[in-house]
């Protein structure tokens, strides 16, 4: 699932670099950082949550 998530906000993050896709937040092509950055807190969080939860 997250391979999954991650795989998709990267292509959306592609697409924003060739074409933007007028969302709010995102109405330039050098806005892609902001979707690369919220994968990257997004994974870095995930991985901290599945590390805590091992022993359970």
């Amino acid at each position: 699932m997250l391979k999954i998530f991650l795989l998709l906000a990267f292509l959306i993050a592609a697409i924003q670099v060739i074409k933007p896709l007028g969302w709010p937040g995102l109405r330039k092509r050098s806005d892609a950082w902001k979707l690369v950055a919220g994968v990257v807190a997004f994974t870095f969080a995930s991985v901290i949550l599945s590390a805590l939860f091992q022993g359970l």
